[in-house]
């Protein structure tokens, strides 16, 4: 019988709604990656010093410009750090002026440069009212830090802790999960019926926390929120070709140097920008869901921004192993690409 599977499919461009650039030769080396294949990427703003004024927004904005590819079409939205001394009539402005899409939330010392991150939820409630008020999303690192609590049980403490009372004091505010790792996170964007979604990585729906231990560790699948248990990626993975709203692409892509992560205290992050096409045609397939991959990819993030998709398409077509490159060179040192564990058939077409 002829195998009825697709080899070739067509998507609106996609974005990605979580993602970091960092700056400088960093920043030079790895927004073409991002930029070959999508159209927009919510860019993070925990730099050094951290991004939290409209001015600086506008400045590093114009820094990633100038680092894409002469005639590229890629579009950073930026984002500004949320700290317990943000005006909010900064915020206001850079919204109503187009300087910043969305505010990111880091609980202090949650994850890469977020000691400026929050402490006491009290004192930044002006600035979530405000947001609230003008429909400006706020974006979460969903972790709470307290060192009494397991890394493996951050996330789920943190809806119970921080996000279940956040959001009972500011109901109208518009939320984004950031790089959800367990089901507990999934059934609360479901169980949710308004003002709440959630983004999923590419490693995530990949990899669980064997990858990282077992047999030896594996600093380059080490990231934060940490991969958790197989249960945890099923869901997941579920949630993802579900073809639900609510839930969309953020890679969370996180470029560092070899010699940062391979090191006695490495830094936490995966650099997918190369490959996660690739990486999520793979996983939709597997699933029997790739009709759904354009609506994860492509259109349920626009959706919740309130944009509109892009004009434009890619084609990703199947055939023999797709090689990436095991790395990139930067004037930073080089960067590992994300190693999935299995071949890639899928090629996004030039």
């Amino acid at each position: 019988m002829k195998d009825a599977r697709p080899t070739r499919i067509t998507l609106r461009r996609p974005d990605d709604w979580h993602l970091h650039l960092r700056d400088g030769a960093m920043l030079d080396a790895v927004a073409p990656e991002s930029a070959r294949h999508f159209g927009r990427a919510i860019i993070m703003p925990n730099l050094v010093p951290p991004v939290v004024t409209a001015q600086q927004a506008a400045a590093y904005r114009d820094r990633i410009r100038a680092a894409l590819p002469e005639g590229s079409r890629f579009t950073p939205l930026m984002t500004l750090y949320l700290t317990e001394d943000t005006d909010p009539e900064d915020v206001r402005q850079a919204h109503r002026d187009g300087i910043a899409t969305a505010v990111k939330l880091y609980p202090a010392g949650a994850t890469t440069n977020s000691a400026s991150g929050v402490r006491d939820f009290d004192r930044v409630r002006p600035v979530l009212e405000t947001m609230a008020e003008i429909g400006m999303p706020l974006c979460v690192h969903g972790e709470v830090t307290d060192g009494t609590v397991d890394i493996f049980d951050r996330e789920a403490v943190f809806i119970d802790r921080v996000l279940k009372p956040l959001r009972r004091k500011v109901p109208d505010l518009r939320v984004v999960m950031e790089h959800v790792t367990t089901a507990d996170a999934v059934d609360y964007v479901r169980d949710s019926p308004r003002n709440l979604a959630a983004t999923i990585t590419t490693h995530h729906l990949i990899i669980n926390r064997n990858h990282i231990l077992a047999g030896g560790i594996k600093p380059h699948y080490y990231c934060l929120p940490v991969a958790k248990r197989e249960r945890h990626r099923v869901a997941l993975v579920q949630a993802a070709v579900s073809g639900d709203p609510r839930f969309f692409l953020g890679t969370d892509s996180a470029p560092h140097s070899d010699p940062a992560k391979l090191q006695p205290c490495g830094c936490a992050g995966i650099f997918t920008a190369p490959n996660t096409m690739s990486c999520l045609a793979e996983v939709f397939e597997a699933a029997g869901r790739l009709n759904h991959l354009e609506a994860f990819a492509s259109l349920n993030g626009p959706r919740f921004y309130k944009l509109p998709v892009n004009d434009d398409t890619i084609t990703l077509v199947k055939g023999a192993p797709v090689t990436y490159p095991e790395r990139i060179e930067t004037g930073d040192g080089p960067v590992t690409v994300f190693d999935p564990g299995f071949a890639l058939h899928w090629r996004v077409e030039d």
